[in-house]
């Protein structure tokens, strides 16, 4: 089993990358947003890799991060969920948009990508939903860019979690903290007092 593999950038398609290493080219699916992500070709990378293997098919899949891996894992885990359609959810919105989705019953927000329809978004919910948690968001290293307000980390929880114990979902509370004009000095208190003003324009 390949965990990872650090090689030079030889070619970048659609859905692939080329990576040599050692004289050998490994060709890894991954999702656009780690295409994107990836440096020039002639520059060297690491990918964390899964090697995906059935009578018809042995492929390798990649990715920049072990978040994105892990989510990876978990979708082609659900009965009806290949590789193909893992990659498109995962290209479309980033791993902790798809655990917020999933908490908080976002079929729609799901069935955004391609081959993905709103069936089968439920059925990834009630498949997944007991498998993440909110915390996992702020565990994850990707976490500082999960597109909530440059504050502390322990405030940003603290704040989402007592939304959510006031009822609002797990979404909402991401979405009235992404509108937040926030400051390194502000405290929990203070951040839920600002979105649930915000919550009143949702």
């Amino acid at each position: 089993m390949l965990s990872f593999i650090k090689g030079t950038i030889a070619e970048i398609g659609a859905d692939y990358v080329v990576l040599e290493n050692h004289g050998i080219g490994y060709l890894i699916y991954t999702p656009a947003s780690v295409l994107d992500g990836l440096p020039s070709r002639g520059e060297s990378v690491q990918m964390h890799t899964y090697m995906y293997v059935r009578e018809d098919q042995l492929a390798l899949y990649g990715f920049l991060t072990r978040d994105d891996l892990q989510i990876f894992k978990l979708l082609i885990g659900v009965s009806g969920i290949g590789p193909k359609g893992a990659l498109g959810i995962l290209s479309t919105i980033s791993p902790n948009q798809f655990r917020f989705a999933v908490m908080a019953g976002d079929a729609r927000a799901i069935s955004k990508a391609p081959g993905i329809g709103p069936k089968t978004a439920q059925k990834l919910i009630i498949e997944l939903k007991d498998k993440l948690k909110l915390e996992d968001v702020f565990e994850t290293p990707d976490a500082a860019a999960a597109d909530i307000p440059d504050v502390s980390q322990g405030a940003k929880k603290e704040a989402m979690m007592a939304l959510v114990s006031l009822g609002y979902s797990e979404t909402e509370a991401f979405r009235a903290m992404q509108k937040i004009e926030a400051s390194d000095s502000m405290d929990s208190e203070t951040l839920l007092k600002l979105a649930l003003k915000q919550m009143l324009t949702f």
